[in-house]
């Protein structure tokens, strides 16, 4: 009987090194693809967080312009004060979020109360400050969306088998989406 080769005498052993190289290699893989994902979702918060900044640093602009005009206003300048403070001191994502949603509440009081002050609404300067503010919130609209889409992908990976085995056994966790609470959902209501 002739001399079997080494690969015809090991075939099992060769198969079983393959699977086990290849699993290895898509653990790797799918290792990678968390922390890449979460990379991407940390960075687009942080374009999130620019946009807030670009809005906190127009609303003292906007507030001192209204102040002028509608100075018996002063408890919403008050709240809005009170949540620029907040998101401030907020140190995690959701936080932060909380915190602007906060801030965007109490801008849409100011912005209604704006909008009973015929003198504001004729100033260049108010109307300059308010076509930069919208195109500010615009900006986080879309960065938002752009989070909460890589959110999404992220959490898809995480939650469906067989990278779901992964990511638990990575401790890998999927992220919260931004989500504007029902309050701010509702136009405000200022009554004088």
């Amino acid at each position: 009987m002739p001399e079997q080769s080494f690969f015809a005498r090991n075939k099992v052993l060769i198969i079983v090194l393959l699977v086990i190289v290849v699993l290895v290699w898509w653990g790797v893989a799918t290792y990678n693809s968390f922390i890449r994902g979460g990379e991407q979702i940390t960075a687009q918060w942080a374009q999130v967080e620019n946009q807030y900044q670009r809005r906190f640093d127009l609303i003292p602009n906007v507030v001192n312009t209204v102040k002028g005009v509608a100075k018996q206003e002063q408890a919403v300048f008050g709240e809005i004060a009170e949540a620029r403070t907040h998101y401030a001191g907020a140190v995690t994502p959701d936080q932060k979020a909380a915190a602007a949603s906060q801030v965007e509440s109490t801008l849409g009081r100011l912005l209604v109360i704006a909008e009973n002050y015929p003198t504001l609404q004729s100033s260049q300067a108010y109307r300059d400050l308010i076509v930069e503010l919208e195109g500010t919130e615009n900006r986080i609209s879309v960065e938002r969306m752009k989070y909460n889409d890589l959110v999404r992908s992220y959490d898809t990976k995480v939650k469906t088998f067989p990278t779901s085995v992964l990511a638990k056994l990575f401790g890998v966790s999927a992220h919260e989406y931004f989500n504007v609470p029902e309050s701010n959902q509702q136009a405000p209501q200022v009554q004088f």
